[in-house]
């Protein structure tokens, strides 16, 4: 299974079933010469395959596999070989990869997008530029760090406080603010936006369930199934508005929770 010049082996690191497939479906459809030759849900199976077999060309390598990060595979491999990573997170770090000589695409993965990530890999692959592996160990180290929001600083009367991201259960929009509900059922108002919260906030613990609202995990009380595809939740504390899972963040928010 040589990679002869203009041959290319394509490795797919992802957890997801459905993924995989669009994944590949998407592939053939746009660059049916490239040649998947394997996919693998976790850390342990894709080092292990990296280690018995010759090198693919490129990897598509999701973020989050079914036994932790896949930045962890670096930890055990060193890796001389272009990545295009996939994310149902959209973090502050992975925008970096834009100017790495790498990509990253979200998901569900659009063509276009894919079809820009593939003719970028083929650029680099022509002109034999370096794969930028190296700036992918020094974002490992820096998303290894607390590097996500731990604290936020909000008014009350005449006074400040300050109150830890821990204790907060979530996030919303109203009436063109964004405000925070703790624990204990306060209230604040935050000076951010909820996308510039998308990427303060650590995804271990947020996830952002439709256009107003990011919840944090020990938030959710009850999950039901709801029309037309989506999820209804019962948060604690309860808030003064329905909480819907909107349907496009269905499989994101399941993997989420099953991580």
């Amino acid at each position: 299974m040589s990679d002869v010049p203009g041959n290319v082996n394509v490795l797919i690191i992802e957890d997801e079933t459905p993924a995989v497939k669009r994944l590949e479906q998407l592939i053939n459809k746009h660059r049916p010469e490239i040649n998947i030759v394997a996919t693998h849900d976790s850390i342990e199976r894709s080092v292990k395959w990296l280690q018995e077999n010759p090198k693919p060309s490129l990897i598509f390598m999701d973020v989050q596999l079914a036994d932790g990060l896949s930045f962890e595979i670096f930890n055990e491999l060193d890796l001389d070989i272009p990545i295009i990573f996939t994310t149902a997170y959209q973090q502050y770090a992975l925008k970096a990869f834009k100017v790495n000589s790498i990509d990253y695409l979200l998901k569900p993965i659009d063509d276009g997008e894919l079809v820009a990530a593939l003719d970028k890999f083929y650029h680099l692959r022509r002109n034999g530029l370096e794969s930028g592996l190296g700036q992918i160990q020094q974002l490992i180290v820096g998303m290894n760090r607390s590097n996500f929001k731990e604290r936020f600083l909000v008014k009350t009367g005449q006074q400040l406080l300050y109150i830890s991201a821990g204790s907060i259960r979530y996030f919303y929009s109203e009436n063109g603010l964004v405000n925070l509900r703790t624990e204990s059922n306060k209230k604040h108002i935050v000076d951010y936006t909820l996308e510039q919260l998308e990427e303060m906030l650590s995804p271990r613990y947020f996830f952002r369930i439709n256009r107003k609202s990011i919840i944090h995990l020990d938030s959710i009380g009850k999950i039901k199934t709801y029309f037309n595809s989506r999820l209804k939740l019962e948060l604690i504390p309860n808030p003064e508005f329905e909480v819907i899972v909107s349907r496009d963040r269905v499989n994101n928010f399941k993997s989420w929770l099953d991580n």
